[in-house]
């Protein structure tokens, strides 16, 4: 495992990725040797076993997404493994994944956009103290940023000062390491811009990271995680991050902006990654069928 792990991260893996494929390995190395008799190596794995694996993960009604994710890591370890010389062939070669309907990503509709902006504003509306009022404002800027760029939250959680250019009609907010290290320019519309600029006036002009937590240093993923959790109770609205960079590519495609923009906007390389905003979603196919009771 150790010279696995070595391997994934000359190649450039992402800290994530890696503790990632190391987890799942380790459930598959497990399986493997329960069912085999003995340990995992790489000249013993062989493609029966991993079909097993995946029909065992099948039985036990593991979701496709998670099935596949297991099955990436088995074929990096083979990878690793022909490239090492511990084998002569690819197991995982052909091995098919495993198939689920696609249906676009989650998002909010437009009700349930008004509610979770509400519940953040309401928060404000009602603080009684200034830090309440800052961390209330902190709120509603990071939905309203969140909802109109698009940000992935580790890019917002890396904003700075001065990758933030506003003006009173127009603004933009620099990526400066995007996913893949990329850098983007997203502009910013007129309701984001509001939202920051009351930010600004509270936090101040002093260079930085342009959002923080309540004890001074920069908010985290799980911080606003747990925001968003917390507002979206009060509005009685599923949220998270990723939901609310779904809903801006999602409004953006109902509103009939082309696939090319969206994926410049949302920093993608590759357009079949944004085309799954096109596909319909699971409200789509539910408000389909509804129609037919009219």
């Amino acid at each position: 495992m150790d010279d696995f792990q070595t391997w994934l991260t000359n190649r450039d893996r992402a800290e994530k990725t890696v503790a990632g494929y190391l987890a799942d390995l380790g459930h598959f190395s497990r399986w493997f040797e329960q069912t085999n008799g003995e340990p995992l190596i790489p000249e013993a794995l062989t493609p029966t076993d991993i079909r097993e694996y995946r029909g065992w993960m099948q039985a036990r009604k593991s979701q496709p997404s998670t099935i596949n994710r297991h099955l990436a890591a088995i074929r990096a370890y083979s990878a690793w493994a022909i490239e090492t010389g511990q084998s002569a062939s690819d197991p995982a070669r052909g091995i098919r994944q495993a198939e689920a309907q696609k249906l676009a990503p989650k998002w909010l509709d437009r009700k349930q956009q008004r509610d979770l902006v509400q519940a953040a504003e309401a928060a404000l509306n009602t603080a009684k103290t200034d830090p309440a009022k800052r961390i209330a404002q902190r709120d509603v800027t990071i939905i309203k940023t969140l909802l109109h760029t698009g940000l992935r939250v580790g890019e917002l959680c890396a904003l700075a000062l001065d990758d933030l250019e506003l003006s009173p009609k127009k603004g933009k907010i620099i990526v400066r390491q995007g996913k893949g290290e990329k850098r983007r320019e997203v502009p910013v519309n007129a309701e984001a811009r509001e939202a920051i600029s009351k930010w600004l006036e509270l936090r101040g002009r002093d260079p930085g990271l342009l959002f923080s937590s309540q004890r001074g240093d920069g908010i985290t993923g799980s911080g606003i995680h747990r925001r968003l959790a917390e507002l979206g109770r009060i509005a009685n609205v599923e949220v998270h991050a990723h939901t609310l960079r779904h809903t801006f590519a999602k409004n953006l495609i109902d509103a009939g902006v082309g696939l090319e923009r969206v994926a410049a906007l949302l920093g993608h390389s590759n357009l079949n990654t944004t085309r799954i905003y096109t596909t319909p979603g699971e409200r789509d196919l539910e408000a389909a069928v509804e129609r037919l009771a009219g």
